[in-house]
């Protein structure tokens, strides 16, 4: 499920109500997260050249600067056009995590539908290693695709997985990585690590979206925090830190706390008036 029932897509961000009839509330855990500035532009620039040089018309182009404004036009959005895509891929394959979780816990599932989307776009490979990757670690689904609630800090997201591996209790983040030249799977971004502890520090976990009903949070008691990233090549296990849980934790409330103020500031009026010149 790539779009949970309670979450919301908001100009401040992506949000959750605590139910289908009930406006959004609070911040999404990749929201808070996202306070954290990480500036792109170099990659922006480099997939801008990258797409201007590889550009069918470029050779044509040269030399006329009416067709070479067109290449270099259509060249502009290559990075936005490249996340988009990528988060597609991301969408198909966390949705085959799904199903396969789903079916394991003999549940209904789509799991035939998931593997063809995948064929369909050349994916086939995140499959096959996702499926090596589940029969090797053993894993034993409890909760595929939870969304758990803090009200005491304010937020709310929404879990790949929650299951038990070797016998111990694990929290499980997905995410869909590229290849690099050694064919490796690529490493995970250390954010990974906020938002494991952030779903290990939930509240509630919710029954039924539609009615609103919650139950208090079970798989917040010491579970492993398992960061898996799958490519075409292998899938890569990562498990955060024991050591730094704490830091992340607090370095997550303190992000909370800028998207709050952020909120407070943006509400509490005109930030800029316009003044006359003094009276002569």
């Amino acid at each position: 499920m790539t779009a949970p029932a309670l979450a919301h897509s908001t100009e401040l961000g992506r949000m959750y109500a605590r139910s289908l009839q009930d406006p959004p509330k609070v911040p999404s855990i990749t929201t808070v997260i996202g306070q954290q500035s990480t500036s792109l532009d170099g990659w922006i620039g480099y997939m801008a050249a990258t797409a201007v040089s590889k550009h069918p018309d470029l050779a044509a182009a040269v030399g006329n600067p009416g067709q070479l404004r067109t290449v270099v036009r259509d060249s502009s959005n290559a990075a936005e056009q490249f996340r988009d895509a990528a988060a597609a891929r991301g969408d198909r394959v966390h949705n085959y995590c799904e199903q396969v979780a789903l079916r394991a816990l003999d549940r209904p599932h789509q799991l035939a539908e998931a593997q063809e989307a995948l064929a369909e776009n050349g994916e086939e490979n995140f499959a096959l290693r996702f499926d090596h990757w589940w029969s090797e670690y053993k894993v034993a689904p409890l909760v595929p695709e939870v969304t758990v609630w803090n009200e005491t800090l304010g937020y709310a997201g929404t879990l790949d997985l929650v299951a038990t591996i070797g016998g111990r209790l694990c929290i499980i983040d997905y995410k869909t990585k590229g290849t690099d030249r050694n064919g490796q799977v690529k490493s995970l971004d250390a954010k990974v690590v906020m938002q494991l502890v952030a779903g290990m520090k939930a509240e509630e976990s919710v029954i039924d979206p539609a009615a609103g009903s919650w139950e208090p949070w079970r798989y917040g008691q010491d579970p492993i925090l398992l960061g898996v990233a799958i490519g075409e090549t292998e899938v890569r296990t990562l498990q955060a830190n024991p050591q730094v849980l704490k830091a992340h934790w607090f370095k997550f409330a303190s992000l909370r706390r800028v998207w709050q103020t952020s909120l407070d500031a943006a509400e509490a009026g005109s930030p800029l008036l316009d003044i006359s010149p003094p009276a002569q």
